[in-house]
């Protein structure tokens, strides 16, 4: 069926038959990268590891999809509305540095508290994309532990945190993973 012929409703039938690994994936080696400097570093080495690796996930994201078969950059797959709109959703995350750096520059601990919170929102329409809750269990749990933690432990904001966010990823691919994938007719 060609591009034009397809309903908005077959287009997002076909995006809900996607595996939906690879940026989680790299969200994943993304954090847990930000978590092990801020085992190993100082904070200021912490925020440019924080800011180049939640930067990178996209880029992270389109090479792990040619590994898991999801293949970002597949120039023959059919278009499809709803690649488009996740991808905005990857620039909607990426936008939200404008409101993280302000915060930054007046508490450099704020980071991990900003950029957690903000780039976990691009789930939240997954949830509608794929019709699984996964979504939204994804950016709700991120965003309250974010907050809890960031008052918790505020010494520990770089471990913690990512950390935190990293297991939100192991619980959100294996969900993923197992969720039922409608098989096409």
């Amino acid at each position: 069926m060609t591009e034009l012929k397809r309903t908005l409703e077959e287009q997002k039938e076909d995006f809900k038959r996607k595996k939906l690994l690879a940026s989680p994936i790299a969200g994943l080696i993304a954090w847990l990268t930000v978590a092990l400097s801020g085992i190993f570093f100082p904070d200021h080495i912490t925020v440019w590891v924080l800011f180049i690796a939640t930067g990178s996930i996209v880029y992270l994201a389109m090479g792990i999809s040619k590994w898991t078969g999801e293949d970002y950059l597949d120039k023959t797959k059919p278009k499809n509305t709803f690649d488009n709109l996740f991808f905005l959703t990857v620039v909607q995350a990426l936008l939200v540095y404008s409101i993280a750096i302000p915060f930054f520059l007046v508490d450099y601990t704020s980071l991990p508290l900003t950029v957690g919170i903000l780039t976990g929102l691009m789930w939240v329409p997954l949830t509608w994309i794929i019709d699984h809750w996964i979504g939204l269990f994804h950016s709700i749990l991120r965003t309250i532990l974010i907050v809890i933690l960031w008052y918790l432990f505020p010494s520990e904001r770089f471990i913690t945190i990512p950390l935190t966010i990293v297991v939100i990823y192991i619980i959100s691919i294996l969900v993923l993973k197992e969720r039922k994938i409608q098989e096409e007719v």
